[in-house]
């Protein structure tokens, strides 16, 4: 395909430009994609204020993707012109000792589109061979819009994440945080069926209501915080899941979680400042596990297509509002706020 598109193009720290760009070529063994909508994460967020992996720079962000096979190379047969896909960043090597037993979320090679490849905040983005084979791509029901289908990308790890704790029947769950990472968490847990799910909320507690979640906490004073909390469900939650970037949630958690239960660090700190504190002698005398989650295996995606399908998510309570390319940093803005939960860029408007 011939001509040029609009994209936002990431140059450094807080610096962001509106390029004119040749539309990429369809790869060789790949697609090339018409971007309908690319959602912006709290990864892009991130990236936007400290940086991308590496000190990567003029870059295309953006991971959250849906759109339209505009071209397919020669050899594809499983996508064809003019199908509906949604897209997530994850490419695994195929190769390494995680690749090779089906943990493509721990890659050692672990690269992403926007990061290491051109991402979504642009009019159209080519899906190399290698992002088709050990990447995500995923057909989109027919009767989901390509707004809610873009949402699936962060549906994807928080489904991937319960499911490696055995969330289910009779658990009590702690939620820090009140963004769209934590609401997704407190939805699917319920859905898991936990006996009893609680959010600690802040900078968007006014959004969170909206979900009708029963038990909500203004997290200002986290003494008074875990006294409500233990008010409600007694000794402790069995699982706390720390969904924001935050080391402060983290330390708080252990507050919150009865013994042998878990603490689940689902937020990832900035690069420039990783490190946080625990109290040891808390996890080695009441024997609580502290554990990671990140990203999610190869059915991630389609996982959570399937889930915002069948209606166990409240998705359009997530997208707030939708910006142009031109407004990207914007709708950056409007998210650090607390003004909106999840903003969508369409980069045709």
């Amino acid at each position: 395909m011939k001509g040029m598109m609009k994209a936002a193009v990431f140059k450094g720290i807080e610096h962001m430009e509106i390029e004119s760009l040749e539309i990429p070529s369809c790869p060789d063994g790949g697609l090339l994609v018409k971007v309908a909508v690319c959602g912006i994460c709290g990864g892009d967020i991130r990236n936007y204020r400290s940086g991308l992996r590496n000190g990567n720079t003029d870059q295309i962000m953006g991971h959250e993707i849906a759109g339209e096979v505009a071209e397919v190379s020669e050899g594809v047969s499983r996508f064809a012109a003019g199908d509906r896909v949604a897209l997530a960043p994850d490419v695994s090597c195929g190769e390494c000792y995680y690749c090779r037993r089906g943990l493509v979320n721990l890659c050692d090679d672990h690269r992403m589109l926007g990061t290491h490849f051109p991402g979504g905040f642009a009019q159209y983005i080519a899906v190399p061979k290698i992002v088709l084979e050990r990447g995500f791509v995923e057909h989109i029901p027919d009767d989901m819009s390509y707004d809610h289908a873009a949402f699936a990308e962060p549906v994807s790890g928080v489904v991937a994440c319960q499911e490696y704790n055995h969330i289910s029947y009779g658990d009590t769950v702690v939620v820090i945080g009140d963004g769209p990472v934590g609401c997704l968490h407190m939805e699917v847990a319920k859905a898991r069926g936990a006996f009893r799910a609680v959010m600690l909320a802040r900078g968007r507690m006014e959004q969170a209501r909206k979900f009708g979640f029963e038990h909500l906490i203004y997290n200002k004073d986290p003494k008074e915080a875990a006294e409500k909390v233990k008010a409600l469900i007694g000794p402790g939650a069995d699982v706390v899941i720390c969904a924001v970037p935050n080391a402060a949630a983290q330390q708080q958690a252990l507050e919150l979680v009865k013994k042998r239960g878990r603490v689940v660090i689902y937020g990832g700190l900035p690069g420039s400042s990783p490190m946080t504190t625990l109290n040891s002698n808390k996890i080695h005398y009441n024997e609580i596990m502290v554990l990671g989650a990140f990203s999610y295996s190869s059915t991630g995606l389609e996982d959570a297509l399937r889930t915002i399908e069948e209606g166990k998510i409240s998705t359009g309570k997530y997208l707030s509002a939708k910006v142009s390319l031109e407004e990207i940093v914007e709708g950056i803005q409007m998210v650090t706020r607390g003004e909106a939960l999840k903003v969508l860029v369409d980069p045709w408007a």
